[in-house]
């Protein structure tokens, strides 16, 4: 399986061989390989619109469906995430086999009859969806960890944009020092907010500059169960003191959680 990643790597490579068009951004035994292609397709107007794609391969792709991402400054978030839900309709029918190459020639033949279909989503801070919105089975829980915020307020909109976005619902939490962001959705739509997570320049350095973020952690991931909370909204809360903390993990039914992982980021 592993050779057949790499083959596909050394083809997409030497595909996309132009001038920023090709670039891996991390490859790891245990995370997988993630890599960005820049390309093009034709918009409504039959004008060229850029795509930024970003892939994640895990470790069991092609047996799994990889991680998608697409961004364009041409493109409203909605439609962008949109054309990500088609692509991966596309993928489910190439499991077990390469298909990168073949999802980028379908993103870039297929995007205008894409944005002329209306546009879905949910432009609004704090916005509920409908139960219907996720598939019961594929509704997952995320905890992931932060080291620091720098740039705050601005980091906590592109948050709650992503999260609008994508559907996910969930707490951004703040206790002190400890800054943890739980999510609630499909589990697609939270690979693709680690994506861009992970991708996008979120934050400063020290400097002051524009800067990606490097020190996230995913905490804990699973299916939901019946004992957990169904979040209707992401919110943004500030906790005052542990205790406080511990009762929101506890209301969530989330309390092993909590002892396991939580407890032990208190300094």
């Amino acid at each position: 399986m592993v050779e057949l990643v790499q083959e596909e790597l050394s083809a997409l490579a030497a595909i996309f061989c132009g001038q920023d068009e090709w670039e891996v951004l991390s490859s790891s035994e245990t995370d997988g390989t993630v890599f960005r292609i820049h390309t093009k397709a034709k918009g409504l107007e039959d004008v060229d619109i850029p795509l930024e794609l970003v892939f994640h391969l895990p470790v069991t792709y092609p047996l799994c469906l990889p991680g998608i991402s697409i961004n364009s400054e041409h493109l409203t978030r909605a439609q962008c995430v949109t054309a990500k839900e088609k692509l991966l309709e596309q993928a489910k029918k190439l499991l077990s086999e390469p298909m990168v190459h073949e999802l980028v020639l379908w993103i870039e033949q297929n995007l205008r009859h894409i944005l002329s279909q209306p546009e879905t989503g949910c432009g609004g801070e704090g916005c509920t969806f409908p139960a219907s919105a996720v598939v019961e089975d594929g509704l997952w829980i995320t905890l992931l960890h932060l080291d620091h915020m720098r740039a705050k307020t601005k980091y906590i909109k592109t948050v709650q944009k992503w999260a609008s976005d994508l559907r996910l619902t969930g707490r951004l939490m703040f206790m002190g020092k400890i800054i943890l962001i739980l999510l609630q959705g499909d589990r697609n739509n939270i690979k693709e907010y680690l994506i861009l997570q992970k991708t996008s320049k979120v934050d400063v350095d020290s400097s002051g500059k524009k800067c990606k973020e490097k020190m996230i952690s995913v905490l804990f991931e699973t299916k939901v169960q019946t004992e957990h909370k169904r979040f209707l909204a992401f919110e943004v809360k500030e906790y005052s003191s542990l205790d406080e903390l511990q009762k929101e993990f506890e209301s969530a039914g989330l309390t092993e959680i909590f002892s396991e992982f939580v407890l032990g980021l208190v300094k």
